[in-house]
């Protein structure tokens, strides 16, 4: 379970809906994984960042 969020960042407050939704719905990371999220937007990149911590990222360095 999400148990809390922590952003800094230029536009983070377009992230502050997708957190929410995550925190009040309980959500554990494989929910966040596997929803849609649209491209190119700033919830992309909090669902990036999810994939990441799982080990599935599409987007690696």
């Amino acid at each position: 379970v999400i148990l809390g969020i922590q952003a800094v960042g230029s536009h983070v407050a377009e992230l502050h809906g997708e957190f929410i939704l995550a925190l009040e719905m309980g959500a554990l990371l494989e929910d966040v994984a596997g929803t849609v999220h649209a491209h190119p937007t700033m919830t992309e990149a909090f669902h990036e960042s999810v994939l990441k911590t799982l080990g599935h990222a599409i987007h690696t360095t």
